[in-house]
């Protein structure tokens, strides 16, 4: 997907956290930067933004890392005209892995933005309801990865899970990950599950250290609904979304998963294909260091 030419100056929302001093930085320089080429049409912390304020965005540059293009996603979905603003993420904290540009590599690749050849990809997200006594209770948008942990006293909890209404199985673990193809690459491969290409839309399913050998990561379609039931909580069990949004959940709880219906736009670093940017950043497929040679 490739974001037509434009006549008009290029319109920009900044995101990023400015009390870490070196992304105040890199965000002032960038705006040195662009004076003269773009018009900044909001500048502002990822919480601090509201949905009205950046709606006349082109783009929305996030400065940080992960979690901030995570964050800012969801803010940019939250508006109510739904309009899809591509993210472009300026990698400045560890890993970077849905922050494809480095500060430089933004500059290099500036005059083809404002030219409007910016390779943009779309990236499905999941909706989460919790649903107490029959209503709706909690409801949030996730680019990752919605999980449940079991919480104190750290005992294994008990879901019964569903699809499309089906009964799926029994899962006696320290909880459960459901995971977009973006998030497969996040809590779910540290739980064991598969890695998913972006392009790909599937729901992932991985149990955190389950009770049972056999059960084992499964991919059910992209337009599933998921339900998760408690037989066994812990006080402190708790559904997370992206790890940044939790609740507390009780036994009656239903926690219902399914495809959000708008998509996350994100803009691909030219200098960098997928599977670079797996190798590079996750040292997917690494041969061994031999010593000696």
């Amino acid at each position: 997907m490739v974001r037509a030419s434009r006549k008009r100056m290029l319109r920009l929302a900044i995101f990023g956290d400015r009390r870490k001093g070196h992304v105040a930085e890199a965000i002032s320089e960038f705006a040195d930067f662009i004076r003269h080429k773009a018009k900044t049409v909001v500048n502002c912390g990822i919480d601090e933004c509201t949905p009205e304020s950046f709606r006349e965005a082109d783009y929305a540059v996030v400065f940080g890392g992960d979690g901030s293009i995570i964050a800012a996603a969801r803010q940019l979905c939250r508006s109510p005209h739904r309009i899809g603003i591509p993210v472009i993420g300026v990698n400045l904290g560890k890993l970077g892995y849905l922050a494809e540009f480095s500060v430089e590599e933004l500059k290099e690749f500036f005059p083809q933005l404002m030219r409007g050849k910016a390779r943009i990809e779309k990236r499905m997200m999941l909706l989460c309801l919790v649903i107490k006594k029959g209503k709706e209770h909690f409801c949030s948008m996730a680019v990752n990865d919605v999980f449940i942990t079991s919480g104190p006293p750290f005992r294994m909890i008990d879901l019964q899970m569903f699809v499309d209404g089906q009964h799926l199985g029994e899962c006696v673990s320290d909880g459960l990950v459901v995971s977009t193809p973006t998030g497969s690459t996040a809590y779910s491969l540290s739980a064991g599950g598969p890695i998913l290409s972006q392009k790909m839309e599937g729901i992932v399913i991985t149990p955190i250290c389950p009770h049972s050998l056999s059960f084992r990561p499964i991919v059910i379609k992209a337009d599933s609904v998921v339900e998760l039931r408690g037989e066994r909580f812990n006080e402190g069990t708790t559904v997370s979304i992206d790890g940044q949004v939790s609740l507390e959940l009780d036994i009656d709880d239903v926690v219902e998963i399914r495809r959000e219906k708008h998509d996350f736009l994100i803009v691909n670093n030219p200098l960098r294909s997928e599977w670079d940017t797996l190798s590079a950043k996750l040292g997917w497929a690494e041969k061994p260091k031999y010593q000696g040679i």
